[in-house]
């Protein structure tokens, strides 16, 4: 990783991976059964121009680096096939997590995108983050996930990684608000 951009023979290897889940897409739909499952929703703000602004700055990779995680991808923006490796910093360790978009949301009052996880990362599964736009006005960013211990160090960790990824969902609900 240099900067903020991923070197152009590691978005290539990424790009090359295979997700390591089967269940393509399903935060989107019903979340399947085997994994642990997430389901979050975070009020932001209210109005059209929270709603602009907040998905904007999602769709530029803003949520994962205003919440404390390291981001270098293979573009300034989220974009389906694009690859990324995000970097966790716990006390004095470092964990990268190679992850890859798998869909973008771009549905008038709902923006975002969902990333599946690649192997080096310590889970495997998918999350979703959407920005959304109630009837009334209120936005939220929603956090949808399913995952299972993909390395020796998650499985180790067990309750407490779960522990850590409510903690960095937590900060996902703050990242965003106006």
């Amino acid at each position: 990783m240099t900067g903020n951009r991923l070197r152009p023979f590691e978005a290539d290897r990424l790009r090359d991976a295979g997700v390591t889940y089967a269940e393509l897409g399903a935060t989107l739909e019903d979340l399947p059964s085997g994994y642990h499952h997430l389901d979050e929703r975070f009020e932001i703000g209210q109005g059209r121009a929270v709603f602009d602004e907040a998905s904007a700055e999602l769709m530029r990779w803003g949520l994962q680096r205003r919440s404390g995680l390291a981001v270098a991808a293979s573009s300034d923006q989220v974009e389906t096939g694009g690859v990324a490796v995000l970097r966790v910093r716990f006390g004095p360790v470092f964990v990268r997590a190679p992850v890859r978009v798998v869909a973008v949301v771009d549905e008038g009052d709902r923006r975002g995108f969902v990333y599946g996880t690649l192997p080096g990362h310590p889970e495997c599964g998918e999350e979703l983050f959407v920005v959304e736009r109630d009837e009334a006005g209120v936005v939220r960013l929603h956090v949808r996930a399913f995952s299972k211990p993909g390395s020796l160090l998650a499985r180790v960790l067990g309750p407490v990684g779960r522990l850590l990824q409510h903690h960095v969902t937590r900060r996902y609900g703050r990242a965003l608000r106006r």
